[in-house]
């Protein structure tokens, strides 16, 4: 049998973006979803989580977005403590302790497990872990931890990083799609369906597991004014709910929807 898991990032940055992921998940054909351990929605998400365990929870490592765990990095964070940009990790000539980094996402993925959730896997926000040489840190915890990574590289369909199990293919609902974040409202649902059905059924003519990453949401104030991502969320509840949604997949042959534990029990065999 063939796998295919449905992640939705972001889980724990706001009430309307947990929201929006239980919906999906209750309702629709979400199966799996990464924690963020430095948002503001943290707690609320990890209620929302051991009342559903049906829903696979992995951790969504940060170094982009909010503030860290810990408190005493040198180069992780601006003056204010928050956590720099993305554009500061794309900079080389910026400094980058790789110590803290392993440290800093430790520690999130300890604090997931101190709130009573055993983590499905790892993946991060923003694919920061594949910058910057950061990947050996990524994998060293995944190891530590004995937990399955997402597949971020794009034109890879092995079934491992560096020895770490991971789904054959990576497609994301705005790159698979061909849309962006300003394609209008009226025309985002239409073209992730269209495409995410001939991704589909071309991928698993030759994979085993592939993953779909979403982020589903519903708006609030946190999402509206620290999102440049915002009202396509509610469009991708409305896809991941729509019962076309769950027809298409049941005719996909051999394949069913999974989570990262039902995975990585499968690839332990």
């Amino acid at each position: 049998m063939k796998h295919l898991i449905l992640n939705a990032d972001d889980f724990g940055y706001s009430y309307g973006v947990n929201y929006g992921i239980i919906e999906s998940h209750l309702r629709g054909v979400l199966t799996s979803t990464t924690l963020m351990a430095g948002m503001p929605g943290f707690d609320h998400a990890v209620s929302l989580a051991k009342a559903h365990p049906s829903l696979g929870v992995g951790v969504h490592l940060t170094l982009t977005c909010g503030r860290p765990v810990l408190t005493d990095h040198k180069t992780l964070t601006e003056p204010n403590g928050d956590f720099h940009s993305q554009a500061y990790y794309h900079n080389e000539e910026q400094p980058l302790d790789k110590d803290e980094v392993y440290r800093e996402w430790k520690a999130q993925i300890e604090k997931v497990l101190a709130a009573g959730i055993e983590p499905t896997h790892l993946d991060s926000h923003h694919h920061v872990h594949t910058f910057r040489g950061l990947e050996d840190v990524f994998v060293r915890l995944a190891r530590e931890y004995d937990l399955p990574v997402r597949n971020s590289r794009r034109d890879c369909t092995d079934n491992h990083v560096q020895g770490v199990p991971c789904p054959n293919y990576l497609v994301d609902f705005i790159e698979g799609s061909g849309a962006h974040f300003h394609t209008p409202l009226t025309e985002y649902a239409p073209a992730i369906e269209s495409n995410m059905h001939r991704i589909l059924l071309k991928a698993f003519k030759t994979l085993d597991c592939v993953e779909i990453m979403c982020h589903p949401a519903y708006l609030d104030t946190a999402v509206m004014l620290h999102s440049s991502f915002n009202l396509h969320r509610m469009c991708e509840v409305d896809l991941l709910i729509s019962p076309a949604t769950k027809a298409f997949i049941e005719q996909l042959e051999d394949v069913s929807l999974a989570n990262y534990k039902t995975f990585y029990q499968e690839v332990r065999k």
